[in-house]
């Protein structure tokens, strides 16, 4: 396994997990809407990794990887709006928002390190 391909798996399993979310939500105008915002913003993440593993220079790299924590970020407050809306509850969505948290952590630690690194 090369560097970095555990990390876009969760991604990619993450988004997953995203799109039967967005499959759950109920067909109205607010469950629509949630559904179009969070399936954009949580799917998103693992494409924009994958980019950020084909960078041309230390900045892009860098640059990429704030975008996709920058979506990640988007999706955690989709997932709460969905949670205090109780559309979902906390069983359906907590281990969800515990991997957005996570995969958030990764990807912080991540710039931080290529950002000091020579």
């Amino acid at each position: 396994m090369a560097k970095g391909d555990d990390i876009e798996e969760r991604l990619v399993r993450f988004a997953v997990r995203i799109i039967k979310v967005c499959n759950h939500l109920p067909q109205t105008q607010s469950g629509s809407h949630l559904a179009g915002q969070i399936l954009r913003s949580g799917t998103a993440p693992a494409a924009h990794y994958a980019e950020a593993r084909g960078a041309e220079s230390r900045k892009d790299f860098v640059h990429k990887l704030r975008i996709c924590l920058k979506e990640l970020n988007e999706t955690r407050v989709w997932l709460k709006i969905i949670l205090y809306s109780e559309l979902m509850t906390e069983k359906q969505l907590g281990p969800l928002l515990g991997e957005n948290d996570e995969l958030c952590r990764i990807i912080n630690a991540s710039i931080k390190t290529s950002r000091t690194a020579r």
